[in-house]
């Protein structure tokens, strides 16, 4: 692994940039028979901001807990660093951070009783433990509801808890399912902040989101639809010809289902 440079309680890691971290090659994924996702090949540079946006049930979520380990590939194969996410499993768990849609917080906990518990899982103690406590939670703005339990956190709050949880360990890759869906635009604007400072240090993200205008703030985005990697550019690249991004992926969208019906009923033009 490259080397990493590091100043405890002032900044997070510094990642090496040059490398490819992810890669994802003719990865598919059924369940009960039905293809969630299909033949996608992805690489991420070491570095980026990686948004994955598309319809409900498109395999977002399917594609990112692949990445994540916890779902086997059906074809095909997911490597991190050079490790691939079936045989070196157990290697990898401490190169990546993922947040689930439903991320597990302890609603009883306190909001430093839950990220002393994530400190606890990767054996962080000491006064590295406290200086990643102070940086995290400070990131987060949540500094003055240590005491707090997460129960009686607000939403925005309960996701910027998770986050920091999430990256007390400082993983290499931080994966992330529509982390703000529900969240209210102040604390969805204060989440990508953070992921912003992540990724000036060199942290790759991979991101699903429902809100397009995040996909704004990726340095690429891929389009997902019915299991399939439509297409993957940056933001400016894809809304290319239209008033905005939502458009465009709705045009896109559209154009796909379109001949997909054409194909199925084999008829030269549907009705626009």
């Amino acid at each position: 692994m490259p080397a990493c440079a590091k100043q405890i309680g002032t900044e997070p890691y510094l990642f090496n940039r040059a490398l490819s971290l992810f890669s994802a090659t003719h990865v598919s994924y059924r369940f009960a028979g039905t293809e969630a996702v299909h033949d996608v090949s992805l690489e991420l540079e070491s570095g980026d901001i990686f948004g994955l946006v598309g319809s409900d049930g498109a395999g977002k979520s399917t594609l990112l807990r692949m990445a994540a380990t916890m779902l086997k590939p059906a074809a095909g194969k997911i490597t991190i660093d050079g490790l691939d996410t079936v045989s070196d499993r157990g290697k990898i768990k401490s190169l990546i951070g993922y947040m689930p849609q439903r991320f597990g917080l302890y609603q009883d906990l306190t909001v430093e009783e839950n990220i002393d518990f994530f400190m606890d899982i990767f054996g962080i103690y000491g006064a590295e433990r406290k200086a990643r406590k102070a940086l995290y939670l400070g990131f987060s703005n949540l500094l003055p509801f240590t005491d707090r339990p997460a129960g009686k956190l607000s939403g925005g709050m309960k996701q910027k808890l998770g986050l920091a949880c999430v990256l007390v360990h400082e993983p290499r890759l931080l994966i992330l399912d529509e982390p703000t869906n529900g969240v209210d635009p102040v604390s969805r604007q204060e989440f990508w902040e953070i992921l912003g400072r992540m990724r000036e240090k060199g942290m790759t993200i991979l991101v699903s989101t429902a809100y397009l205008d995040e996909g704004e703030r990726c340095d690429r985005i891929g389009l997902m639809h019915r299991g399939k990697l439509l297409q993957t550019a940056t933001p400016a690249e894809i809304r290319c010809g239209f008033p905005n991004l939502e458009e465009a992926i709705i045009a896109k969208i559209m154009e796909v289902d379109r001949n997909l019906a054409q194909r199925a009923f084999n008829v030269e033009k549907l009705p626009q």
